[in-house]
């Protein structure tokens, strides 16, 4: 998340005190509903959940828990793994410029956007009465620090948590196949079959990428790669270890570029006029709707100067992966490519 915290927009409050829901009878009226709807014999069958979170929480329901909620990425790789998911939040939906109707936005994977009930689509929206309405078992999204569930506002936070039951799966101090393991383990605890014939051609396509990509690097070792994200003011250049993605593609091999950062920083900040400063070949652009686009950058001169643009050596990169091995193979296979084509330029 290289530059979640400069791009994100800003946070906006939820509900009033005091709102139309006491939370204390909202919590009596949805504590338990989803399985009182359940037979015995499913309650019997499912049996006692029970999960251990990487906030190193053990997660305990009296089932499986069917009612989940969750950020929208996470909730993207649960369903590549065939688990479905009540409710969202995080960036679902965009506005299609063309038509002015929502679509998917690309943290939303293969989600059915207009099936899902959307609690929340930008940074600090999280609405607790529709999140009620959905009695939810379970609550889930990425962990970017310790024991800080992410898209969750800090200032209601206190109050969602204590509704249901929450699972929190790191997205920083880990790597993609880490990360990936995390969340095909929870998968299958929601009742995923890690056997199916999608799930074990997606994980091989995954490993088939990773040797490609390795490969890739080590007869290209003269490739430089910058890690970028791009706002009206500035330019960001990211540090490859503090990432999932970008530090599992730093031990297969990869060279980064290596901004100055301080202490634990996941990024340098660049001025427009300073952009470049670090030689690179491969340009790895952030992809989310929260950054300027390559295509919108045509207003700032020294980006067309940069010799990696004008080579046409621009890729997006997926700064919040959704951790199935489907999606993930993709973005491996992409940077194996844009290596194996790259022309020493920086």
């Amino acid at each position: 998340m290289s530059n979640a915290r400069a791009s994100r927009p800003t946070r906006r409050g939820l509900l009033a005190a005091g709102g139309a829901l006491g939370l204390g009878a909202a919590l009596a009226a949805c504590g338990g509903s989803g399985s009182a709807k359940e037979s015995d014999g499913d309650a019997a069958k499912s049996g006692p959940w029970k999960f251990k979170d990487d906030r190193g929480k053990d997660v305990e329901a009296k089932s499986v828990p069917k009612n989940i909620v969750a950020f929208v990425g996470v909730a993207a790789a649960l369903h590549d793994y065939g688990v479905e998911v009540k409710g969202v939040f995080g960036p679902t939906t965009v506005k299609d410029p063309k038509t002015g109707e929502d679509r998917a936005d690309v943290q939303a994977g293969d989600l059915d956007v207009k099936k899902v009930e959307v609690i929340g689509n930008v940074y600090g929206e999280f609405k607790i009465e529709e999140y009620l309405k959905l009695e939810p078992e379970l609550l889930v999204s990425a962990l970017w620090e310790p024991n800080k569930l992410w898209y969750l506002p800090e200032k209601s936070a206190d109050k969602i948590l204590k509704i249901a039951p929450s699972v929190g799966l790191w997205a920083t101090n880990t790597t993609i196949p880490k990360a990936l393991e995390r969340h095909a383990q929870l998968a299958e605890s929601l009742g995923a079959d890690l056997k199916s014939k999608k799930v074990t051609d997606a994980r091989a396509r995954f490993e088939k990428a990773a040797a490609r990509l390795r490969a890739a690097a080590k007869s290209r070792p003269e490739i430089r790669v910058m890690i970028g994200s791009a706002s009206a003011e500035v330019f960001y250049v990211s540090l490859a270890k503090m990432s999932a993605d970008t530090a599992y593609f730093e031990e297969l091999g990869v060279k980064f570029v290596k901004p100055k950062v301080d202490g634990q920083g996941f990024f340098e900040s660049l001025s427009w006029e300073n952009l470049d400063k670090y030689p690179a070949d491969v340009i790895m652009m952030d992809n989310r709707t929260s950054a300027v686009q390559p295509k919108d950058l045509g207003s700032k001169p020294t980006w067309g100067q940069l010799p990696a643009v004008k080579a046409g050596q621009v890729i997006p990169r997926v700064t919040e992966p959704i951790y199935s091995y489907d999606k993930c193979a993709v973005l491996v296979e992409d940077l194996a490519k844009a290596i194996e084509n790259a022309k020493k330029v920086g």
